[in-house]
């Protein structure tokens, strides 16, 4: 196999975990555009029926607990080999103060977005085909926290820490993160439409491309990272240049 022949997606398995909606899912529309066969895993059986419908027929869903490692063990135990894996799952979290938040609840926040994470990178590297990618999700978070963002600018700091260790560990493989800004997902559907709508034009109001990033914009991101074979260990920032005002 040429370099050049690593560049393309066409005929290459790609596995999205957290891929039912929001970015996952246009991330994984965007791969089967290039040609990719794809498999995607989520929590919810209806909302994977839901996304295979509108990925190309011959995709794959699978509904799996992913806070659980050994479902996690599982699913790569049976998948065989693959060559790119995205990490996008994560539920909406719940933005408090400090002297608010539930440490036990704080936790839990971590189990999805970081150590369900890590024990993907931990299971599914193995099955890894040469010039494969593993890339995980962070945020801007992690350099432009706003009160109350305490425990997910933790959780998006140690994601970029994690990034920048496993690809020295796991040289040569190629391990990277997409480092979203505010994104119009369902990410934000724990919060009331009038005050969703509201951080959207605030974000619009104040960032250099005054607007909101969509799911596409990151999904953007993942294929680039999935295509170009010279980024190792490196945390991508694409929020419309939020973090420089």
């Amino acid at each position: 196999m040429t370099q050049q022949s690593n560049y393309s997606l066409s005929g290459k398995k790609v596995i999205l975990l957290g891929a039912s909606s929001g970015i996952g899912l246009a991330t994984a529309k965007a791969a089967a555009a290039e040609g990719a066969n794809i498999i995607i895993v989520s929590g919810n059986q209806q909302r994977i029926n839901k996304a295979l419908t509108e990925l190309p027929a011959g995709s794959e869903g699978y509904a799996i607990d992913l806070s659980k490692e050994e479902n996690i063990r599982a699913f790569f135990e049976s998948t065989g080999n693959f060559d790119h894996l995205v990490y996008t799952a994560g539920e909406n979290l719940t933005l408090n103060i400090i002297e608010n938040t539930e440490i036990e609840q704080a936790r839990s926040f971590f189990n999805i977005r970081f150590w369900s994470a890590f024990a993907a990178v931990k299971y599914g590297a193995k099955n890894l085909n040469p010039g494969g990618s593993i890339n995980l999700t962070s945020g801007i978070a992690s350099t432009r926290p706003g009160k109350g963002w305490s425990v997910a600018s933790a959780i998006c700091g140690a994601m970029e820490g994690l990034v920048r260790a496993l690809a020295v560990e796991l040289a040569p493989i190629r391990i990277n993160s997409v480092v979203p800004g505010v994104i119009k997902t369902n990410l934000w559907g724990s919060m009331p439409e009038a005050d969703r709508e509201a951080l959207y034009q605030s974000i619009a109001s104040t960032n250099l491309v005054q607007r909101a990033g969509d799911a596409e914009d990151i999904a953007l991101t993942f294929i680039f990272l999935m295509k170009q074979q010279f980024s190792t260990g490196q945390n991508i920032v694409v929020d419309g240049g939020t973090v420089l005002v």
